[in-house]
This record gives C-alpha cells, sequence and structure tokens, in this order.
C-alpha cells in the first residue's frame, strides 16, 4: 500500500509544477513579444454571403466601386416586408389542376387573397396541369419576362400502330430538336399560323410497347405546343400519333422542386391569417418577386438615388455602388438597393470593363420599372453639379431652364453635359443625316439632267410661268375630290348596268341628265 501511494504522489506534483511554470513563463513572453492594438486597416472584415437570401447573395464577391453612401431608414429586406407588402410584392409557383383554365385558377386566387390585380407566367390548356407562376399586383410587371422565359415538360404520347421498340421513339425525338415549324393545334385559342420554335432537348424515359404510351421530357422554348409536337412524332414514326397528357415540370427559374402549393394550400393560408392572425403559412405559400430574378446580373445603387429611378431617371455612374462580373452591352440585368430590393430591370449601355475605368456616363437604359414610388425619399438635385447649377441660376450665369446663356463661362459649357437633351439630339442629329443624304441623291440626278437639257427646261419653265399662273393648293385637293367621287360613281354605275341588279338604261339617262343640271346651276353660281 505505501509503495502505490508513492507511485501516485509525484505524478500529482508533476502535474501541478507543470502548470504553474508554463503559465509563468508563457505570461511573461506574451508582455514583451506581442503588441495588444487593433491596427488601422483599410479592408472590412470578409462577411460569409453565401447563405444570404434572394438577391444578396453572394454580394461581397461583387465589384465595389464605392463603399460611401449614407443609408437612409425607408424600404425593408423582401423577407423582412408587412404581410400586406408582402403579398401585394410576391407571387405562388402553383400546382395548376387539371380541369380548370388558367385564367379561371388566376381569378380564383386574386379572390382568395383579395388583392385587385394577378398574371400569370403563360397559360397552361385545361387538362395540362403544372408549374403555373402567379404573380400578384407589383409583381404582374415581371410577366413578360416570364412568359417568354423557357419551360420544360413530361409528356405521355399514345402511338396509333405498334412500332418494334423504344429506340425508334427515342431516336425521332432526338430528329425533333432545334428550330421547329409548328402550326398551333385547332383547341388553342390563338390565329393558326406558322411558326419557328426551338426544342433545346429532349428525352425518351418509358416506352410500353404494349399500351403503345412513350413517356418523354423536353425542355423548349416559350410558346412551343406539345400537343403538335407529339403529332409530328407519329408522322415522323410513321404510325401517327396524339398526346395523351401534359404536365409542366419547370417554368422560368422555378420548377415542380422549389416550393410548389395547391390551390387548397392557397386557401387554409388564407383562412389561417383570417382567423389566427398566423402569418407563418401565408410567407410560405406566397415568395417575393425578387426570387425570380436572382438568375440576372445585379447592379446595387445607393439609398439616395432609388427614387429617382422609380421615377423615371437614367442610371448614372455616380449612384452605383458594386457591379457583377461579365455585364455586357444590351443584357437585360437587376437593378437593386442595399437591402436586396428590385428596383428595376434594365438594358445595360456599359459592360463591367467599362464601370470600373468611368467616373461619369449611364450605365443602363430603364426597361421595367418594379419598385413603387416615395418607397424612398426623393434626394434628386442635391449632388455637387446639381447644386452648382442651381446657384448659376440664382447668380443669373444660366437661364431658369438651366441652359446656357451668353453670361456662362466657357468651362461650364466644356465640361457640362446635359443627359436630358442627349436623346433629343441623337434624334435630330438622325434625322439630318437622313435629310442631307436624300438631298445629295435628290440632286445627283438634276445636276447630269441640267448638263444634257439646259435651254430646253428654260423653254419649258418660261412657257409655264406665262400660260400657267400659280395654282392655289387647296383648289388642287378640290378638284382631286371631284375626280375621285366622280370614279366612284362611274364604277357604280357599271355593276349597276349587270343582269339582276334592277337598272334599266333609261334610269341611268335619267341619273346622267340630273347631273349635268347641278353642274350648269353650281357653274351659273
Amino acid at each position: 500500500l505505501v509503495f502505490v501511494l508513492v507511485v501516485i504522489l509525484p505524478k500529482k506534483h508533476k502535474k501541478k509544477k507543470e502548470r504553474k511554470s508554463l503559465q509563468e513563463e508563457d505570461v511573461a513572453e506574451i508582455q514583451h513579444a506581442e503588441e495588444f492594438l487593433i491596427k488601422p486597416e483599410s479592408k472590412v472584415a470578409q462577411l460569409d454571403t453565401s447563405q444570404w437570401p434572394l438577391l444578396l447573395k453572394n454580394f461581397d464577391k461583387l465589384n465595389v466601386r464605392t463603399t460611401h453612401y449614407t443609408p437612409l431608414p425607408c424600404g425593408s429586406n423582401p423577407l423582412k416586408r408587412e404581410i400586406g407588402d408582402y403579398i401585394r410584392t410576391g407571387f405562388i409557383n402553383l400546382d395548376k389542376p387539371s380541369n380548370p383554365s388558367s385564367h379561371e385558377v388566376v381569378a380564383w386566387i386574386r379572390r382568395i387573397l383579395r388583392v385587385e390585380k394577378t398574371g400569370h407566367s403563360g397559360t397552361l390548356d385545361p387538362k395540362v396541369t403544372g408549374c403555373l407562376i402567379v404573380c400578384i399586383e407589383r409583381a404582374t410587371r415581371l410577366v413578360k419576362s416570364q412568359q417568354s422565359a423557357g419551360k420544360e415538360y413530361v409528356g405521355i404520347v399514345r402511338l396509333h400502330n405498334a412500332i418494334e421498340g423504344g429506340t425508334q421513339l427515342s431516336r425521332a425525338l432526338e430528329t425533333l430538336t432545334g428550330a421547329l415549324f409548328q402550326r398551333p393545334p385547332l383547341i388553342a385559342a390563338v390565329k393558326r399560323q406558322l411558326r419557328v420554335r426551338t426544342i433545346y432537348e429532349s428525352k425518351m424515359i418509358e416506352y410500353d410497347p404494349e399500351r403503345r404510351l412513350g413517356i418523354f421530357w423536353v425542355s423548349c422554348e416559350a410558346g412551343t405546343y406539345i400537343r403538335t409536337l407529339c403529332v409530328h412524332l407519329g408522322l415522323l414514326l410513321g404510325v401517327g400519333g396524339q398526346m395523351q397528357e401534359l404536365r409542366r415540370v419547370r417554368s422560368g427559374v422555378m420548377s415542380e422542386k422549389d416550393h410548389m402549393v395547391t390551390m387548397h394550400d392557397v386557401l387554409d393560408a388564407q383562412w389561417l391569417y383570417d382567423n389566427h392572425k398566423d402569418e407563418s403559412y401565408l410567407r410560405r405559400v406566397v415568395y417575393p418577386l425578387e426570387k425570380l430574378l436572382t438568375s440576372h446580373k445585379r447592379l446595387v445603387m445607393k439609398d439616395s438615388a432609388v427614387n429617382a429611378i422609380c421615377y423615371g431617371a437614367k442610371i448614372m455612374l455616380p449612384g452605383v455602388l458594386r457591379y457583377e462580373d461579365g455585364i455586357e452591352v444590351n443584357q437585360e440585368i437587376v437593378v437593386i438597393t442595399t437591402k436586396g430590393e428590385a428596383i428595376c430591370m434594365a438594358i445595360a449601355l456599359m459592360t463591367t470593363a467599362v464601370i470600373s475605368t468611368c467616373d461619369h456616363g449611364i450605365v443602363a437604359k430603364i426597361k421595367r420599372v418594379i419598385m413603387e414610388r416615395d418607397t424612398y425619399p426623393r434626394k434628386w438635385g442635391l449632388g455637387p453639379k446639381a447644386s452648382q447649377k442651381k446657384l448659376m441660376i440664382k447668380q443669373g450665369l444660366l437661364d431658369k431652364h438651366g441652359k446656357p446663356t451668353d453670361n456662362t463661362p466657357a468651362t461650364w459649357k466644356q465640361e457640362y453635359i446635359d443627359y436630358s437633351d442627349s436623346g433629343k439630339r441623337e434624334v435630330v442629329a438622325e434625322v439630318l443625316k437622313t435629310t442631307s443624304l436624300v438631298a445629295e441623291v435628290v440632286k445627283a440626278p438634276q445636276v447630269v439632267s441640267e448638263a444634257v437639257k439646259v435651254p430646253k427646261r428654260k423653254r419649258e419653265s418660261e412657257s409655264e410661268s406665262d400660260e400657267n399662273p400659280p395654282v392655289a393648293p387647296q383648289l388642287i385637293k378640290k378638284e382631286k375630290k371631284k375626280n375621285k367621287k366622280d370614279k366612284k360613281a362611274k364604277a357604280a354605275l357599271e355593276h349597276g348596268g349587270e343582269p339582276g341588279d334592277g337598272d334599266s338604261d333609261t334610269t341611268k339617262k335619267k341619273k346622267k341628265k340630273k347631273k349635268k343640271a347641278k353642274v350648269v346651276e353650281v357653274m351659273s353660281e
């Protein structure tokens, strides 16, 4: 027992000694060696925004033009909007039931949610089921872009006669890819005009030779008729075919896996909110419109520039905070606030490289404003140039409209670019160009003719000036009208002379006599 105690005790003592010595040594070394300072840094601490919602996702990877702006206590993150605004600026990824039409379904949702306006992302035939994006109030401004977005379908084709195996059907599907001619089917409520539609990709999923049914998947352009495609498949196989069943799997950005809901879900969510004031289910059913724009390139604007854009101002470079890589000219982009709200859809007029090198200019032109006016306060006319312009108007160096006068300094005329007149100037310049070109074309043959026939022209002009005095344009117009009336009368008489019309030669003569008498009376007056 004594031996055991002797063995255990030294180990405990050793540990205690080690701890004490380590602590004493470390503290002394650290105090002398390390500097306990908050060092000044130009870099901001990095954020992990990979899990941020909607349009703010990975915003730290955007190119920074400037970080200096005045945040305004207006607007809110799309997910934190009040429930009324949240619904009015949202959309539903609806699973359309089989028998009602798309318009009926949209009307029912409008009645359930008690909103004024709803729209959808592309009509589905009554028997077709699947993905139907229903936009509510403000989100209806994105309906056009959603209707023109690509679609994906899963369909069942019934062949009228048996074929050897599924390989023939899969080959036929492969051949029917790319640009195809299509005429809308008889059922479609559209003008039956020949049109070209592109099928990007297609796959055969399964074929049942006993029932002659084939299941296939298609990714295609908006406006493609799958019913017509099934008929073409039958013709290509030489057995005839028709569409048995169809389901839309994807519409634009949203697929059937992205929180698709049924009509009953919407009804239940609204009932729960009305009776128990529970918003959670409504927020689960309705999604903010920003979710539809996540595939677009982004341009982040200062809070002070937001309302100006809502009123239709040009998107200028000084108002830009951040911009995305890979922006090309004429590309459709989305302009957003610092809180992640979509302001408008725009068409880029500068590439990413140009934005990074320029200080001033128009970055993009507005295609469709999404945000409501006066969500943010009016802040235009408060910048350095605008305030200088106001001061010069007060001093009399510019007129009341801000246009240069004789007193305006030359430096202002050289430096200041009036972007409000730029559009008008371009139009005027184009008109002047076209007129000058037309004038040159007209002058060229005249010069040749004058060189050849100079004396004749002079004589003709002299004789014309002597014999025919200038006629007023009003008289010429009256004469033309009379000639037209006479022609119409003659045509009517000719048609009237055909057998079975009931007009005889005597009636014609009487009419002519009456006309002559009228003409004589007019002349005498």
